[in-house]
């Protein structure tokens, strides 16, 4: 209920509105500045080593004829250059979507930390005992999004300026970056009013974006240049600006639109709900819990499984897209072989070294899995859910072993699923169904170093459960090693950071049972550490 010191009218209800946006930038100043350092550095150096990688219209006339691939327009974008593929279209459609995406995350994210939980956590009733009117809470929450977006946006033109792109192009995009993130701010804001659970609301704004990416996908595949399907889609927004191509600052006005209107609809929905509560109400559960839910391993599946369906399925799909790809590979080498310089692929054997890196590069979802799975546990320990198991009687280690053992299981099935997509995918793009055996075997390769990340994440939760961001930063820069690596030109020192990198680029290469074994080892004396700690440290942590 709001407080009875909030006076009536906008005003009121808006009370304590600049306290909070304060205190949200406080909390998160640290996570927002590294986004914006993020979207600075990595749009810069991708730009520069593009331009490295394709040096002369024959370079990308070969890469555009690889875009016009159904598959590759749903990774990337309409085809808006159609034969005249110039630097500025393909940095257009093949980098744009993902600054947009990764903004859309960030939104979703700190919209969800400084709304839902807040609210599931006791801290936003503990601040509306204060003179804080009620929609103080999820307006604040969005300018503290919007200010983050400002900061991406502003680096995202800033970084693109500087490698000597057009100024009002560089400009569009950092304002389509921005503006599209917020889309997603605000729909993350809805989701907040409708659950009460922040992580079912992450789970719903983070739907939302996978529907938007498959409509815009689907749309694209049907009209080259975007079909109608497609403008059903905040990315398409962004992209129909066609920055680099022939610039256009109208679509942007639906962004700005949308906005308000998803702002007015949280706005609505918060008086038509108490404070901890959603609009949709949770399940009653049974008056008592099954056998299986008072033991770890039985509550791990309870909690995670409806994620990893989630996982699998868009995963997959994804896999079975990347292999599509595989039938168009020989004649992009063919036309441009200087790629082989920053993509780790084989002249000598394409196909091979095509998936093998493809299969590095989807492993990335397992990893993000089993990190989250594992660090769940944390919010449930915060939440005071972990202590009910103990005082039942559950031993410390064994719900910490029962809990990862379940999401670990749940990340290599994931594994199983990205690689069999994978090679269904180029099993119909080479016309041979041999790959499907082959790449789903090959994806197990990758195991290994997702256990090293499982095992990171259990010792964080055992030893040092603030550090949760240690794990988060490992799998971010994990990714920007088998994605942006070769591209970048990082030393090998650097990339050795990456648990992925130790991993032979199976089928291409030979299983080896050194690396393969060493990951192990790091991983079970990495889960031993976090048995060891759980055991010793108060619950919960202090």
């Amino acid at each position: 209920m709001s407080s009875g010191r909030a006076r009536g009218g906008w005003s009121g209800q808006l009370a304590g509105f600049g306290a909070l946006v304060r205190l949200n930038l406080r909390i998160s100043r640290r996570a927002i500045a590294l986004w914006v350092a993020g979207f600075l550095a990595l749009t810069a150096m991708s730009i520069v080593a593009l331009h490295d990688a394709y040096p002369n219209q024959a370079s990308l006339d070969a890469r555009g004829t690889l875009m016009k691939n159904p598959a590759a327009v749903i990774m990337t974008g309409p085809d808006l250059a159609g034969d005249h593929y110039t630097f500025g279209a393909m940095v257009a459609t093949e980098l744009v979507l993902y600054l947009l995406i990764a903004a859309a995350i960030m939104s979703i994210v700190l919209v969800v930390r400084h709304t839902r939980a807040d609210e599931e956590e006791g801290r936003l009733e503990m601040l509306r005992s204060l003179a804080i009117g009620r929609w103080a809470a999820p307006v604040a929450a969005l300018a503290t999004v919007a200010i983050a977006d400002l900061g991406v946006g502003l680096a995202t033109t800033v970084g693109v300026l500087a490698t000597g792109m057009p100024a009002a192009d560089s400009v569009g995009l950092g304002l389509a970056t921005a503006l599209t993130g917020l889309v997603f701010g605000a729909i993350g804001a809805v989701a907040a009013q409708v659950t009460e659970h922040a992580r079912t609301a992450s789970s719903l704004a983070m739907a939302a974006l996978a529907v938007a990416f498959v409509v815009r996908g689907i749309g694209d595949v049907i009209e080259p240049t975007g079909s109608a399907l497609s403008w059903f889609s905040p990315l398409a927004w962004a992209q129909q600006m066609r920055p680099f191509i022939d610039i256009r600052f109208w679509p942007m006005a639906l962004s700005a639109a949308a906005v308000v209107l998803l702002l007015l609809l949280a706005a609505a929905l918060v008086h038509r709900r108490d404070l901890g509560a959603g609009l949709v109400p949770a399940r009653p559960g049974a008056p008592e819990a099954g056998r299986l839910l008072t033991t770890p391993t039985g509550l791990a599946l309870r909690l995670v499984t409806g994620g990893f369906v989630g996982w699998a399925i868009g995963l997959g799909l994804f896999g079975l897209a990347f292999g599509a790809l595989a039938g168009e590979i020989d004649d992009m080498m063919g036309a441009n072989p200087e790629l082989a310089q920053w993509i780790e692929i084989d002249l000598d054997d394409l196909s091979r070294s095509f998936v093998a890196v493809m299969l590095a590069m989807l492993a990335l979802g397992p990893v993000a899995l089993v990190v989250s799975g594992i660090l769940r546990l944390r919010a449930e320990e915060r939440l005071g859910r972990m202590e009910s198991l103990l005082v039942a009687g559950t031993r410390r280690d064994g719900l910490l072993l029962g809990w990862s053992w379940i999401v670990l299981a749940e990340a290599v099935v994931l594994q199983v699923v990205v690689g069999t997509g994978l090679g269904v995918g180029t099993a119909i793009a080479l016309s041979d169904p041999s790959w499907i055996r082959t790449v789903a075997l090959a994806s197990l390769a990758l195991v290994p170093a997702i256990a090293v990340f499982a095992g990171l994440a259990v010792a964080i939760v055992g030893v040092a459960p603030r550090l949760s961001w240690v794990a988060w930063a490992l799998v971010g820069w994990a990714a920007v090693v088998v994605i942006l690596g070769e591209l970048l030109g990082l030393p090998q020192w650097a990339r050795n950071v990456s648990p992925l990198e130790h991993t032979p680029l199976v089928p291409q290469e030979a299983w080896s049972a050194m690396p393969l074994g060493l990951q192990v080892a790091v991983a079970a004396a990495l889960v031993v550490a976090g048995v060891i700690g759980v055991r010793r440290r108060d619950v919960p942590a202090r």
